[in-house]
């Protein structure tokens, strides 16, 4: 659990909790034509944007926003070092089922053992690189389809509430209600664009580009595997990717 994204979410909820709650009741701001507008109304229009499988997958997405990746740089380069030294010693056969610490470098490694040559290595990785991405980003898409249309949904809203404000003024008690739809839908679709998704897609994006710098990092040991370099040799390309004070850590190990 990403402990940032849930403080973070529940610090900005409590907040305006604690502001609603400061002048009055928390009931005074429920109410549920506006929550069917904004909440119903954006969810039927991002299905309407998406193939109904992306739409539902994308929920099981949104949740990674609190789970960070567990794949780490520095463990990866250790390892990437520990098998080139193998590799040179005994040859890319004695690579055959050596341990490493996801799928994808799993993958790259056996079409090593399998013969497969640079050039043929790098192409198959690369293109699974920019398959991952354009699934993340299809992804993020339905997300961002949530900030639009929120939004658009309160201003809706609010022009239902002004129309039915503006179509009882004979009423008193017509207004009321009228005047509530017309502002609560506006303050729904603002909670829900920039407190609840807004974040989640910058996290997202985020956890997208460090899988990529990983990947990238795994196709570039894997190549220089290939082509015979020098555990040492392939240790200094790969923490070029890596913060300086993890690179000292690493150069002094």
């Amino acid at each position: 659990m990403d402990i940032a994204s849930l403080i973070g979410i529940c610090g900005a909820i409590g907040l305006i909790v604690v502001a609603m709650t400061s002048g009055g009741s928390i009931n005074t701001f429920i109410d549920i034509p506006s929550i069917q507008i904004v909440f119903g109304g954006s969810a039927f229009g991002v299905m309407y944007s998406v193939p109904l499988p992306t739409f539902l997958g994308s929920f099981g997405v949104m949740a990674k926003a609190f789970l960070p990746p567990i794949k780490k740089q520095d463990a990866l380069i250790e390892r990437m070092v520990e098998l080139a030294g193998i590799a040179r010693k005994d040859g890319m056969m004695a690579l055959e089922g050596q341990e490493v610490p996801d799928k994808f470098f799993s993958k790259g490694l056996q079409m090593l053992v399998d013969g497969a040559d640079e050039a043929k290595l790098t192409s198959q990785l690369t293109q699974e690189i920019k398959a991952m991405k354009a699934r993340h980003e299809v992804n993020q898409g339905v997300v961002g389809a949530w900030i639009d249309i929120s939004p658009a949904m309160g201003m809706i809203g609010t022009l239902v509430g002004l129309v039915l404000m503006l179509g009882n003024m004979a009423d008193p008690k017509a207004i009321g209600p009228a005047m509530a739809v017309a502002l609560l839908t506006t303050l729904y679709g603002a909670f829900v664009a920039n407190v609840l998704f807004m974040p989640m897609k910058t996290k997202l994006e985020g956890y997208t580009a460090y899988e990529v710098v990983y990947r990238e990092m795994v196709v570039l040991g894997l190549r220089n595997i290939a082509r015979g370099e020098s555990p040492r040799n392939i240790q200094d390309q790969m923490i070029a990717n890596l913060p300086p004070k993890m690179q000292e850590k690493l150069e002094a190990a």
